[in-house]
């Protein structure tokens, strides 16, 4: 029988009874679903229709596509609780995350409401008499969002509801681990459309399926923007072929984030933060903490504190609210972590505690494992390799540029934090000799952004913005014009050029 959420999203029977990708729940490995991978044909179906849907959206007023944009957030309010539901059963976040993840879509409706009624562009002096200078945004065109499993709905939801505003048509590429999660919020996005009949068809497309289905949208002229969440393996590949064409890409990629603990810090802040950091999502999220950096004169205390608050950590069915920690995506996921700290251990570092495979009192056949913590010599080769996992890398450090140097020593530049109460540190972290991330937080841990700032990342993270502040620019494509009002033609730069009479 199907989960009770599943019609609350209108998600019916026959839309999950056939199809070649099955959707498996990593809490007990039972099947959800199966849903239909789409064709070459109906990808190249799918474009068509974008574009056609996005030559009407673009000259529809902003503040109406703002509108339905307002009532999918109502949608959204009304059935945040199944979708919650939905988000753990696919992939596996505990209760109170999946909660929040629909709640940033609930807040990322309002702001790009707000939006729609703030797409400015620019009045600038002329050097010309009798002329006016300014800059205008307009739409870009039918945009693609590829999005990854640990965040199924929320990242689609930051640049889907701003590309809409914006006055383009999207299609979506869900991870084909998470399906079902897309199909509901493309059903509530339907009832949000139902009541504006002067909307376009197809301003919102689900394309399910795999790599190749991702690479033939990648691939289309047609397309004006590829935004793709996930691995810097799979930005290296799906980057080349955008950029061969001369389309826009918005990348955000993988994170190995870092946190550094100083002498003057307030443990009683830094801790709670390290744990949620690392072990949140379970240690599945792009912005997850993985290496953390602490002053030599309290290093033993944190180890210590930090090994006390992991033993409380209790790993087990997500649905059930006692629980911190949930399973990790796949079995493949488990032997990456295994993997990983076996590595670690050959690199001289010593595995303080977790890594055990666990399994809950239910017996659910998930890949549920306790969150490790490594103590290491010094920043080996295995912490400077992302592994999606909840491990955390833990080493000393003597003087605050050094920290900052193996912080920025690898090849990501997501997020980052410090906790200190040394002002001069704090600042010093997020100058330009500091941090070399896309985010920088001080006494705030690096995972768990807000939607009002701009986020995304430097270096191999892929240099993408998504979400608030001006993020919205990449949805939109920018023209200057320059209108002459007088009756003369002068030229700019004072130029002048013999005309005959």
């Amino acid at each position: 029988m199907p989960p009770p959420c599943f019609h609350d999203l209108g998600i019916a029977d026959e839309d999950v009874e056939q199809g070649e990708l099955v959707s498996t729940s990593p809490i007990d490995g039972a099947p959800l679903g199966r849903v239909h991978v789409a064709t070459r044909e109906e990808v190249t179906l799918a474009i068509e229709r974008a574009r056609t849907a996005f030559t009407a959206l673009r000259t529809l007023p902003a503040p109406q596509r703002g509108e339905v944009i307002r009532r999918f957030g109502m949608e959204l309010r009304t059935h945040k609780e199944a979708l919650a539901d939905l988000v753990t059963l696919e992939c596996g976040k505990i209760r109170q995350e999946a909660l929040g993840e629909v709640q940033e879509m609930i807040d990322i409706c309002d702001f790009a409401v707000g939006l729609s009624r703030q797409l400015y562009g620019l009045t600038i002096a002329s050097e010309r008499p009798g002329h006016r200078l300014m800059e205008v945004w307009h739409p870009l065109g039918p945009a693609v969002v590829i999005s990854a499993f640990n965040f199924p709905v929320a990242v689609w939801a930051w640049n889907f509801t701003l590309a809409v505003v914006c006055g383009d048509s999207v299609i979506w590429k869900p991870s084909e681990k998470t399906p079902l999660c897309a199909m509901a919020c493309q059903r509530l996005f339907e009832r949000a459309c139902t009541s504006m009949p002067e909307l376009p068809k197809h301003i919102s497309q689900v394309l399910q399926g795999s790599r190749e289905v991702g690479m033939t949208l990648a691939k289309s002229p047609q397309v004006a923007l590829v935004s793709a969440t996930g691995s810097c393996r799979m930005g290296r590949e799906v980057a080349p072929v955008v950029a061969a064409r001369m389309g826009r890409y918005l990348l955000e990629l993988g994170g190995n984030n870092a946190m550094i603990v100083t002498h003057s810090a307030d443990l009683s802040l830094a801790l709670p933060a390290v744990v949620f950091s690392a072990v949140g999502t379970a240690g599945q999220r792009c912005t997850s903490l993985r290496r953390l950096f602490v002053h030599e004169e309290i290093y033993d205390r944190m180890i210590e504190a930090l090994q006390k608050a992991y033993a409380q950590l209790r790993v087990g069915d997500p649905r059930d609210e006692r629980f911190h920690v949930g399973p990790l995506i796949d079995s493949r996921a488990r032997q990456h972590m295994a993997t990983a700290l076996s590595q670690a251990q050959k690199e001289g570092g010593r595995v303080l505690c977790g890594g055990e495979v666990v399994t809950p009192a239910a017996k659910l056949n998930g890949a549920y494992v306790s969150p490790a913590i490594v103590a290491m010599p010094k920043q080996t080769a295995i912490v400077m390799q992302e592994t999606f996992a909840p491990i955390l890398y833990v080493m000393p450090y003597k003087h605050l540029d050094q920290a900052i140097g193996l912080q920025n020593a690898v090849e990501q530049g997501l997020s980052s934090s410090i906790f200190t109460t040394d002002l001069r540190e704090a600042e010093t972290f997020l100058s330009a000799a500091g941090s070399d991330c896309g985010i920088a937080n001080v006494n705030v841990g690096p995972s768990g952004a807000e939607i009002g700032g701009a986020f995304g990342g430097e270096k191999a993270t892929g240099g993408g913005r998504e979400s608030g502040s001006d993020a919205w620019k990449s949805y939109m494509r920018r023209a200057t014009n320059t209108i002459n009002y007088s009756s003369a033609l002068p030229l700019a730069q004072g130029i002048r050029f013999p005309t005959t009479d």
